[in-house]
């Protein structure tokens, strides 16, 4: 029973903390609106939830987030750098990466930290989900940026969501 009324307990706190940020304010309105939305929210998109999410290494995963964003930080003063540089310096590629991961969950961060980070996008992933094709901005040696891929981004994923 509690289970149908709180699909996702996790993540309706993560959408309360969300809300109260967004709106920049701990009015009591507010706090009992975000409340309700992420109980909505999770419980109306249980149905999109094939798998049951298990963080095996919490720490792990907050050490990925914070990585993630000083990777965003940095890798947005250097996309700025290369687009305001001369063109002819620009390396675009795409780049196969071959997946470790198995977890759809897993597969779908990997995939949208790629995206999120500046200069690089997850272009498509392979019917068989054994590779991730990547398109980089500027990547003079393509192997090398598909094994700091997996190292900086797809190990950490494995460790938490599939160890």
């Amino acid at each position: 029973m509690r289970r149908r009324l709180f699909p996702h307990p996790g993540l309706s706190g993560v959408l309360l903390v969300l809300w109260l940020l967004l709106v920049n304010g701990v009015s009591p309105g507010q706090v009992v609106l975000g409340a309700l939305l992420g109980w909505a929210i999770p419980l109306l998109t249980r149905a999109f939830w094939p798998e049951a999410v298990r963080l095996q290494r919490p720490l792990t995963l907050l050490r990925f987030v914070l990585r993630v964003l000083g990777d965003i930080v940095l890798a947005s003063a250097q996309v700025a750098v290369l687009i305001l540089g001369p063109q002819r310096r620009l390396r675009p590629a795409f780049v196969a990466l071959p997946l470790d991961l198995r977890s759809d969950l897993a597969i779908s961060l990997l995939a949208n930290t790629i995206s999120l980070t500046p200069g690089t996008v997850s272009a498509w992933l392979t019917p068989d989900r054994r590779t991730l094709w990547v398109h980089a901005l500027h990547a003079t040696d393509p192997q090398a940026l598909a094994a700091q891929i997996k190292r900086r981004y797809e190990a950490p994923l494995k460790e938490v969501f599939e160890s």
